[in-house]
């Protein structure tokens, strides 16, 4: 069984993945955000991505940054 931790690193790579697969890194990422009304720096979201705990709404605000419409939530 899955423990929260597992999870967490379950998201972290999902997002990370999606990141990749825009080729989008934290800079261009942190820009998009603050665009949206969402002032986070190249930093913060550093430090939220490699801690693996952040919200579902952070998560969202970043898929929806980087124009990424659906999420595999398993590799093929």
């Amino acid at each position: 069984m899955a423990t929260d931790k597992d999870w967490a690193h379950r998201v972290k790579g999902i997002l990370k993945a999606e990141l990749k697969r825009k080729h989008i890194g934290y800079k261009e990422l942190s820009d998009k955000l603050t665009e949206m009304g969402i002032p986070l720096t190249e930093r913060s979201i550093n430090s939220k991505i490699s801690r693996g705990g952040f919200t579902a709404v952070f998560f969202v605000q970043c898929l929806v940054a980087i124009g990424c419409h659906t999420v595999r939530l398993e590799e093929e």
